[in-house]
């Protein structure tokens, strides 16, 4: 290799998990499918398991990394001797697993194990991908509903008030409060859980075909979540954390910070999400991924949550930042009319993703990059980049927060 560039293309990786949709990825990316792959999740960062490449070619952004780590900048490179981030664009066709991700210690401990356990990263059954924490912050691109966080008390006897069926919940959530009620339902025999779920999914379906059921109640997606995921004599007990956990509404350009310990789970839109890198999920439901109902409440923190939506914060006339306590990363959200220019210092490698309109990119060393609608680019600590609109351009750019750096 030569000297480092500054500035480089970045083609991301598509995951085609069995939950997105079919259009508004490879409309965004340009890409054709007319195989109807589902096109879930477009990964641009360092992830080991599906590594963005440099300028459309065989140079993977992870490897770029490890040969020259100081473009990541000396603090950066001490504090996580990686890049800490992973940026991605979501399409959510199908809602995704009720799911939690470890702390940082616990996903090094986790990781371990599993490693001295003989088992192969790539198992089914594997929970442990890497050893990192997985924080992140999602920022709704459309309508967005999601899982977040279970409902306050007063919230949670409402809603199991009005099935008749979840009567029994009310004495184990007298006893034993969040942990001992949601544990009970994860750990139950599956002929009880079919037992309680199915009388009230019967109810439920012919209400949701007929379009009875409104947004923005519990049971228009428990109809849902069984016709997606309920097999012959198998209801998905997942079905009970729709009612437990807080059904949250984003409009575009809202977002959402979800931390170790708070399950959640995606349920309809489109996203931009950025995380730090990794891909840790334990999972106890909605999904025909492996299951782990004894990972998942080890990691699960059994308080209550109310949800905090978040709006961007300005911090020039052509930039909003989405701030959250997570230091691995930082996202932003730039406006640059046709014809304006605007400049940016890197501090760490910084993504910009261009999601509406054209820019281009140019840094001090006179290398250029022009974006069209679904390209991004990456640049390095130190770099200065200049981004001139060339037609009406919104880029997100992903970065590591100033904190870190001072």
């Amino acid at each position: 290799m030569n000297d480092p560039k500054q500035l480089f293309k970045l083609t991301g990786k598509v995951q085609h998990y069995q939950w997105g949709g079919f259009s508004f990825l490879p409309k965004l990316l340009n890409i054709s499918n007319e195989t109807k792959k589902p096109f879930a999740e477009y990964w641009l960062g360092a992830h080991q398991n599906a590594p963005a490449s440099l300028d459309g070619e065989s140079e993977v952004l992870d490897h770029y990394l490890q040969h020259y780590p100081a473009l990541l900048g000396e603090k950066v490179e001490a504090r996580f001797g990686r890049l800490p981030y992973l940026l991605k664009v979501l399409d959510v066709k199908d809602m995704l697993s009720i799911q939690v991700h470890p702390s940082k210690e616990a996903a090094m401990l986790e990781f371990k194990r599993e490693n001295e356990a003989g088992i192969p990263a790539t198992a089914a059954d594997r929970n442990y991908k890497d050893d990192n924490h997985k924080p992140e912050l999602m920022l709704a691109l459309s309508d967005f509903w999601l899982l977040h966080g279970f409902k306050v008390e007063s919230s949670l006897w409402e809603y199991i008030s009005q099935v008749k069926e979840f009567d029994f919940m009310k004495p184990l959530f007298e006893k034993g409060g969040y942990e001992l009620l949601y544990r009970t339902l994860m750990e139950m025999p599956q002929a009880q859980v079919n037992s309680i779920l199915d009388p009230l999914i019967d109810r439920l379906l012919p209400l949701y075909k007929k379009n009875e059921l409104p947004m923005d109640e519990p049971a228009f997606w428990a109809a849902r979540a069984a016709l997606t995921y309920n097999r012959e004599g198998i209801a998905d007990r997942g079905i009970f954390s729709i009612y437990l956990l807080n059904l949250v509404h984003l409009d575009a350009g809202e977002a959402i910070f979800q931390d170790a310990g708070v399950l959640h789970a995606y349920l309809e839109g489109q996203n931009m999400e950025i995380m730090a890198n990794s891909d840790n999920v334990l999972r106890g439901g909605l999904t025909p991924k492996h299951i782990d109902v004894q990972e998942l409440i080890k990691h699960v923190d059994f308080k209550p949550l109310v949800p905090n939506i978040i709006h961007g914060k300005k911090v020039s006339d052509f930039e909003e930042v989405y701030l959250t306590p997570a230091p691995d990363f930082q996202l932003s959200r730039l406006s640059v009319a046709a014809g304006v220019e605007t400049s940016v210092t890197c501090t760490s490698a910084e993504v910009f993703f261009v999601s509406e309109g054209v820019v281009l990119v140019e840094d001090t060393n006179n290398e250029q990059v022009n974006l069209m609608k679904g390209e991004a680019a990456i640049a390095f600590a130190g770099a200065t980049v200049i981004l001139n609109g060339q037609e009406n351009a919104i880029i997100f750019r992903a970065s590591v927060p100033s904190p870190v750096h001072s």
